[in-house]
């Protein structure tokens, strides 16, 4: 398969998914820390390009500084530790570090487009349709609990196939990455920017999520954190400068990828495919949102991908946030 972006190698530009610094190597503080100070969780550099190319952290009376890391699950364990303040991830991780004991409440809802993920093969595979992937691997990113394993179940369901006749694997974005680029494994349940990046690189799509997953994501704040009088404040002012980037992105769509694409490294059509499909706009929890969430919670349990059933209403803060939608 030839590399249609012959300035990078391969690997190089499957890797820049993970172009920033883990919660071990941050930058430096935005501000003295003399104020309050933020640990802000992201994932694969996404919210920080938005950020960074909205301006809306700006001026911000609190300081802050990223964690970046390529997955829920990694984001979720720093969290659960207390090496961040805030996390964001999608609809089943956010369920899963519930499980985990993870002491957090979901304080906001982001919106993103459920073509953002899906089942990828290679492009000339064998495999033309979700049933084709009886006595098959299967490869999720990026644990168990992730979006791409209930993409993954939802999928096989649909299609008549039990989860049994299928060989599931979780392994991290960036390790999966590879193994698809070198043709070792036959499909790979992922999510944005590396399901972009492996449909720019020749991958074709088995299934994508649409019809499947809520596109819901969330943001969530430890408890932690929010005891704390003064981050309450200061994450409640993050939310409203989230809400006014997801603004700035939905009417500044070429410069939100151009900015992504700076940071990340990664070819400009693959940042505009990610960013037209991202979640960008920040709202309160809604009660909607609530009942989404918790039908993701019930299935997870019916299916087995939750050990547990998880009562949404219980971890989620809806008081926190109340700018209006």
């Amino acid at each position: 398969m030839n590399n249609p972006f012959p300035s990078l190698s391969r690997r190089q530009w499957l890797q820049r998914a993970a172009v920033l610094p883990a919660v071990g190597a941050l930058p430096v503080w935005s501000a003295a820390q003399t104020q309050t100070a933020l640990v802000l969780g992201d994932q694969a550099g996404g919210l920080r390009a938005l950020f960074e190319a909205s301006k809306a952290l700006d001026g911000a009376p609190f300081a802050w500084r990223w964690a970046n890391f390529q997955g829920a699950a990694p984001l979720f364990e720093a969290q659960r530790s207390g090496a961040v303040d805030t996390a964001m991830a999608g609809d089943l991780p956010v369920l899963a570090a519930a499980v985990g004991k993870t002491a957090m409440k979901i304080v906001a809802t982001r919106v993103g487009k459920a073509d953002s993920l899906g089942i990828v093969v290679q492009g000339d595979s064998p495999l033309r349709s979700v049933a084709d992937l009886r006595g098959k691997t299967v490869v999720v990113s990026s644990a168990r609990g992730s979006i791409s394993q209930y993409q993954l179940y939802g999928a096989l369901e649909e299609a008549g196939v039990r989860r049994e006749e299928v060989t599931v694997k979780f392994v991290l974005p960036t390790d999966a990455s590879t193994a698809f680029s070198s043709r070792q494994i036959d499909a790979w349940a992922i999510f944005d920017p590396y399901y972009t990046i492996a449909l720019q690189n020749g991958g074709r799509v088995l299934r994508d999520g649409r019809g499947i997953n809520t596109a819901l994501g969330f943001i969530t704040a430890s408890e932690e954190a929010l005891a704390d009088p003064g981050k309450r404040k200061a994450i409640v002012q993050f939310l409203d400068r989230l809400g006014r980037a997801g603004d700035w992105a939905l009417a500044h769509p070429e410069a939100y990828a151009q900015a992504y694409t700076q940071l990340t490294r990664l070819p400009i059509e693959a940042a505009r495919t990610i960013t037209a499909r991202a979640a960008v706009t920040g709202r309160p929890v809604s009660e909607a949102d609530i009942s989404a969430l918790q039908t993701v919670a019930d299935r997870s349990a019916r299916d087995g991908i939750l050990p547990v059933r998880v009562d949404v209403r219980a971890i989620t803060d809806t008081q926190l946030w109340p700018r209006a939608g």
